[in-house]
């Protein structure tokens, strides 16, 4: 067993191992490290641990010392000094009129070389351009070439999901992402919503690629001719999330039923002719692949146990909250029955004749007849105050 710990170099960058050489360092701390090109300035990733030998490349570089106030103060001093270097770097580009587009520059700890990475379609001969920059700066002067996956991950952003990058966040490495993944998980091959900001394919479509290939060999094939429990028919789609298959059945002029994979025989895979001299077996033999989950499956019940999809949880999930909101219905309080027995008394009142009524809930004529209140302008009131004043 060996003794690491893991440094990163920049955000989203490669974790390195190096040898502690007994000295405690905790995650998140600046350390300053001994690598082939030098002193260079890290974040620990990894705190102290104890690995399998195989897995480490002998022999380790050394962990020189934490980082320092003086290491941080060098370190602000080389990111504003890389700001101006990209500023003149670009000037300088136009000037020569070089196909390239500066992505990012990057000081050594000690100041000693600068590293300028760019993007370019093709070859590009910067010759000129190196002995301009090595005459401005006096220093050694590295131009890379890299891709527009590296770019993004370099200036990092936000993806069409919301969140941040993951080649920026906690991808070491590239995987490689082909057009066949968005085939198998029947997305829309559509370039505008399967590319990353990159214009490359996103990366998240490796990440459940082989739960999508687990699941399209237990599913048949599109256009397959099947026995089901209902009868024979074609397969028309297949859900591979919910694993599903829709079967459109041949003596039925209903729509396609669904089906758990389990609960189909394949007959014929894929298109092709009907099998010669085929006899489609009897009810009773198809009603045997019945299997009883599909049916709560396909009925939203919960009573089948360890449900396996999504579609079944989200059931199980939809009906235990229906239970709980009818368990949780308030129960009248004595407000709302006050209430509905005074509506009662109000209707036993209006059920007694007028003539035996108390004389103070009669209306007069004038009034049409209820206890409303005429409503009169100001100076009707006026008037009728000045009358009962005279009277």
């Amino acid at each position: 067993m060996t003794e690491i710990i893991s440094v990163r170099f920049r955000p989203g960058g490669k974790q390195y191992y190096f040898d502690p050489l007994g000295l405690a360092v905790e995650q998140g701390q600046n350390v300053i490290v001994e690598t082939g090109k030098g002193l260079e300035y890290g974040t620990c990733t990894r705190r102290n641990t104890m690995v399998d030998d195989q897995s480490v490349i002998q022999p380790l570089r050394p962990l020189v010392r934490l980082a320092t106030q003086t290491d941080e103060l060098q370190i602000q001093e080389n990111r504003r000094r890389e700001k101006e270097a990209l500023h003149t770097c670009q000037q300088l580009i136009e000037r020569h009129h070089l196909d390239m587009k500066l992505v990012q520059v990057e000081y050594s700890f000690d100041s000693s070389k600068i590293i300028f990475f760019f993007t370019s379609d093709g070859r590009v001969d910067f010759r000129a351009l190196v002995k301009d920059l090595a005459g401005v700066f006096r220093a050694r002067i590295e131009l890379r070439q890299i891709g527009v996956r590296d770019e993004a991950r370099m200036l990092g952003g936000f993806g069409i999901c919301g969140k941040p990058f993951c080649c920026s966040q906690f991808l070491n490495e590239f995987q490689p992402v082909s057009i066949k993944m968005a085939k198998v998980q029947n997305l829309s091959l559509n370039p505008t919503k399967i590319s990353g900001t990159c214009g490359r394919l996103m990366c998240c479509l490796k990440y459940e690629q082989e739960a999508y290939e687990d699941a399209v060999q237990r599913c048949p094939k599109q256009d397959s001719f099947v026995e089901c429990p209902d009868g024979v028919g074609t397969v028309s789609s297949i859900n591979l999330l919910k694993e599903q298959v829709k079967v459109r059945l041949e003596d039925s002029n209903e729509l396609p039923k669904s089906y758990l994979p389990s609960e189909i025989r394949v007959v014929r895979s894929g298109k092709g002719r009907r099998p010669e001299g085929y006899v489609p077996p009897d009810k009773a033999e198809l009603e045997k692949l019945r299997d009883p989950k599909g049916e709560a499956l396909r009925s939203g019940s919960d009573k089948p146990e360890g449900p396996r999809d999504l579609s079944s949880m989200l059931a199980h999930y939809l009906s235990n909250e229906k239970n709980v909101r009818q368990e949780e219905q308030p129960r009248p309080n004595n407000r709302s029955r006050r209430r509905r027995g005074n509506k009662e008394g109000k209707a036993a009142q209006s059920a007694v004749p007028n003539q035996e009524r108390p004389r103070q809930e009669q209306a007069p004529h004038g009034n049409g007849g209820g206890n409303r209140r005429r409503h009169r302008p100001n100076h009707h009131r006026g008037k009728s105050n000045g009358n009962q004043s005279q009277s």
